[in-house]
């Protein structure tokens, strides 16, 4: 049994179709063709808006939906940090609760696939019912390299829990600050560990710590007891400094993003070359107004042709779980990004991004990349009032 579908528009992850384009799938949403409308027989659903394949979201905490609305905005990053680090404790049957409600959030909101951080196992028994798919980052974190090998083991106990029951993951590091050379290495020589997610450069002060041993995160650690004496700056940017513990042609997502230079760029560009190694910008713009109100230089990575992906963050930095709302955005403050650059960057290069390009991502025959519906369109602009419906 077929199910054909004609709109205003349709998305195919690469560009958009012609007007009398119909889409073809069996009942469960398999592709099976693209045909002209006076081919495609009778029972076409014609529907009002745009057709796109299902969204990726590159960049969630799924552990964090109970932390909804407990964290105030335009804090800064030292002091969210603090408040989630020292306010995520719930009781377990509220933490599984806001598991299931910001899946399902998601799953509304035309989301196929999530890349998600990991530091407990508090999502695994949402997981396992395969409603989304994921790829699940298990974070590594300890500044000190005397906790590394402690940590560590750690992380790998969660990783066993994971890979037990879920066929995606990798162990990554939570972000540069927190995380020592010792165990970069760590990851860097874990088996099989070719994906990695990274929080990179999300203010200023990562790179001030890097560059000249100063900055906020010195405030950090003080209120968390860290003796850092040992820190040496390594008088580079943040991302100069850590991209270069990576030596295995993985592929990594870097993500925020705020405080990433045009030289920054270019170092990347000059590590990628004549390798294997991929890296991905995450673009979380909601996220970056949520704790301090700040936003990337979106024109520099269009400018510099990066790899360009959207993620959420979770629901303790942002009022939702909706890529479509990160559109919006990243369009009402980057006005020359056009729509299909947008739902490019939030269909098949997140598909990329995670290894499920395959699968997801674009609507070509043989794949199962889900089908959104986006609404309420102003021509090929989306709109304030514009949703997100997932269709199959």
């Amino acid at each position: 049994m077929y199910r054909k579908f004609a709109a205003d528009h349709i998305f195919t992850g690469h560009g958009l179709l012609h007007q009398n384009a119909v889409l073809v799938t069996d009942k469960t949403g398999l592709v099976m063709d693209i045909l002209d409308k006076k081919d495609a027989g009778d029972d076409v659903e014609t529907l009002n808006g745009l057709l796109s394949p299902g969204f990726i979201n590159c960049h969630c905490h799924l552990e964090l939906s109970h932390m909804k609305g407990l964290v105030p905005k335009h804090t800064g990053l030292v002091d969210f940090i603090l408040k989630v680090v020292n306010e995520r404790h719930f009781d377990e049957t509220a933490i599984l609760a806001a598991i299931e409600k910001g899946e399902n959030e998601m799953l509304q909101n035309g989301i196929v696939a999530v890349g998600d951080i990991c530091n407990n196992a508090f999502t695994i028994p949402q997981k396992v019912k395969g409603r989304l798919r994921y790829h699940n980052f298990i974070e590594a974190s300890g500044f000190p390299p005397a906790v590394a090998a402690m940590r560590f083991q750690l992380t790998e106990t969660f990783y066993r829990s994971y890979a037990a029951l879920l066929p995606a993951n990798s162990i990554v590091p939570h972000a540069p600050y927190s995380v020592s050379p010792e165990m970069f290495a760590m990851i860097n020589e874990f088996p099989n560990n070719d994906l990695i997610s990274i929080h990179n450069q999300e203010i200023p002060a990562e790179n001030d710590l890097f560059e000249n041993g100063r900055g906020d995160f010195l405030r950090l650690y003080e209120k968390m007891g860290f003796d850092i004496s040992f820190f040496k700056p390594s008088q580079r940017s943040s991302l100069q400094t850590w991209l270069p513990y990576f030596t295995k042609h993985q592929s990594v997502v870097l993500v925020h993003n705020v405080a990433t230079s045009k030289e920054d760029i270019e170092f990347i560009k000059f590590r990628i070359q004549d390798s294997g190694f991929k890296t991905f910008i995450c673009l979380c713009p909601n996220a970056n107004l949520y704790i301090s109100n700040t936003l990337p230089d979106v024109n520099t990575f269009t400018d510099h042709h990066c790899n360009i992906v959207l993620g959420t963050d979770s629901l303790s930095s942002n009022d939702q779980l909706c890529i479509l709302e990160e559109m919006k955005t990243l369009q009402q403050n980057f006005p020359d990004l056009k729509l299909t650059t947008l739902l490019q960057w939030a269909t098949i290069n997140g598909a990329r991004a995670l290894q499920v390009d395959t699968e997801l991502g674009s609507f070509e025959k043989g794949k199962t990349p889900g089908i959104v519906l986006i609404d309420e369109m102003d021509g090929m602009n989306i709109t304030v009032r514009s949703k997100a419906k997932r269709i199959l």
